[in-house]
């Protein structure tokens, strides 16, 4: 078995963004069809890290008009320390009204 004298932190939460949050636009659709739509949010620890942990997003929900393809996607961004950037991104003519997440940090 495996032995590791460093201990590991895990840090969990979820994070729900819509219309309502401060910024949010994926609900507005583009002339250009192709455009990529994106908003990033702010993710921070409650404390800190010893070094950039790894993050694990996973997509709990959604609310997208009823007329329009469900394209979406969740990516995480820079990773640091103290917290990390959630990227959702949309396009085409999908308008995005919410979207939730967890997320998951393991690191020293």
């Amino acid at each position: 078995m495996y032995s590791s004298a460093v201990p590991w932190k895990v840090l969990s939460s979820n994070v729900a963004l819509s219309v309502l949050t401060e910024g949010w636009s994926l609900d507005q659709t583009s002339p250009d069809e192709a455009e990529i739509r994106s908003f990033t949010v702010e993710v921070f620890f409650d404390s800190p890290f010893f070094a950039v942990p790894v993050v694990q997003l996973g997509l709990t929900g959604f609310d997208i008009d009823q007329r329009d393809s469900a394209r979406l996607t969740l990516k995480t961004g820079l990773i640091t320390e103290s917290g990390f950037q959630a990227i959702i991104t949309t396009w085409a003519n999908t308008r995005v009204y919410a979207a939730e997440f967890n997320w998951l940090a393991v690191g020293p």
